[in-house]
């Protein structure tokens, strides 16, 4: 399937829903019918047929080096289109690029892989920059080049991509050091934003697999953010901008994936980029890529990523904000973690040498992401415990396999954080009928 017709939708009623920059907080429902305009929508499917046309196929995994990233890059920003520029090194020695386009009076910056582990963005800006240099004549192409400045840090924490992890090489998460500066990663972002004096920002991430749309919800695909800039979360011009961005993304995702966008929680965190960049005047709008079914390596999340960027710009770019609906980010379910994959309650565990022993289980997915590997997490009482999906075990016998259960002198032992398998069964022999398996090849 191309990636243009992954969100399949009616052409909607143009809806015009002038929503100013109110200094106020802003109450949900407020403004109008929340119905999303054709030109929004006309936008994302743009970015969707980019999304496909101009992917970039020697990055196919979400797991790359800045080596690799680069490797892939050079080609396509050598070209008169492009301005790139060292802006420095990380920790280890790793060059920290920005890669420029655009000769307009509106300034945007945007951000990846300050969590070296969060790389589908960056996939999203190899795919971005590969249309920004090769489609010359496409007239979205040649807009925003006229009417934005924009500036992309595709990997700002390169040592950290090279292990993939979160954190930069002596483990300090960059985005809890915008207010030390502590790192130089964190030193050339600031620079960078003072350098150009960003209008909007967008800092774009991973979140945690463990996290829903809401109590009830699915796992969240995207969650969005107009972070706060202050502890009373107070509405000035600059974040009400951002809102409006993320609002423009939530209702062109409303109709392709629906349920499975939420609202990231917007607490002030005084070391925080996004918040601070919020403080600094830059209209900064935070997009974290969780997961979708049966994409392991995120390559559905890059193109929506494509699209839900290249339509923020068009927007920017032709002052189109004033179409967006703030509601279509207000009424978003809050993003929610959940702290088990899975849940196994009621049932009596079996092992040799005592009698049933009731126990609940819970377990986890080693990777979140593409579920491999389940492991047991926790075992005892966990009737207030709560999980994305929760099997009821009652009246049922559990009987674990190897590796996880394993034997000494002293007796049976199992052991948390190992590799899970287990078979439910209708009664305690191990000749009994079995009911459900849970792990392996489950």
């Amino acid at each position: 399937m191309r990636i243009a017709k992954l969100i399949a939708r009616p052409v909607m009623i143009m809806a015009l829903a002038v929503t100013g920059c109110a200094h106020t907080a802003p109450s949900p429902g407020s403004e109008g019918e929340a119905i999303v305009p054709a030109a929004v929508t006309r936008m994302f499917d743009r970015g969707l047929a980019v999304a496909d046309e101009y992917r970039v196929t020697t990055i196919r995994e979400r797991r790359f080096t800045h080596e690799q990233l680069w490797t892939t890059l050079a080609p396509l920003v050598d070209l008169e289109a492009f301005t790139v520029r060292e802006e420095g090194r990380s920790l280890q020695g790793r060059s920290i690029m920005t890669v420029t386009f655009g000769e307009g009076p509106v300034t945007v910056l945007l951000w990846s892989q300050m969590h070296g582990d969060e790389s589908t963005a960056t996939m999203a800006l190899t795919d971005m920059i590969r249309f920004l240099g090769e489609a010359t004549s496409d007239p979205l192409r040649n807009r925003l080049r006229e009417e934005l400045t924009i500036v992309m840090i595709p990997m700002l924490n390169p040592d950290g991509a090279k292990r993939f992890q979160r954190r930069n090489a002596i483990g300090v998460d960059i985005n809890r050091d915008a207010r030390r500066l502590a790192t130089p990663e964190a030193r050339i972002l600031k620079r960078v934003r003072d350098r150009v004096d960003a209008d909007y920002g967008f800092n774009l991430h991973d979140q945690n697999p463990h996290t829903q749309a809401g109590r009830e919800g699915p796992r969240a695909a995207i969650a969005l953010l107009a972070p706060a800039a202050d502890i009373e979360r107070s509405w000035g011009r600059t974040r009400s901008r951002a809102r409006l961005v993320a609002s423009a993304i939530a209702g062109a995702l409303q109709s392709g994936i629906p349920g499975r966008v939420a609202r990231y929680g917007d607490a002030f965190n005084p070391r925080a980029f996004g918040d601070l960049m919020q403080q600094w005047g830059t209209s900064t709008v935070l997009i974290e890529s969780g997961v979708l079914d049966d994409d392991p390596e995120k390559q559905q999340l890059r193109a929506l990523n494509v699209a839900a960027l290249l339509m923020s710009l068009d927007l920017i770019a032709s002052d189109g904000l004033s179409i967006v609906n703030g509601v279509w980010y207000d009424r978003l379910p809050p993003n929610r973690g959940f702290t088990h994959d899975l849940l196994v309650r009621g049932g009596s565990l079996i092992l040799a040498g005592s009698g049933p022993i009731r126990v609940d289980m819970a377990f986890a997915w080693e990777d979140g992401v593409d579920r491999t590997r389940l492991v047991l997490s926790e075992m005892g009482d966990l009737e207030d415990e709560y999980a994305l999906e929760v099997i009821d075990a009652t009246g049922l016998y559990i009987h674990p396999e190897v590796p996880f259960l394993s034997f000494d002198s002293s007796g049976a032992w199992l052991f948390l954080d190992m590799e899970a398998v287990i078979t439910l069964r209708r009664g305690p022999d191990r000749a009994s009928e079995p009911v459900m398996r849970i792990g392996g090849n489950r």
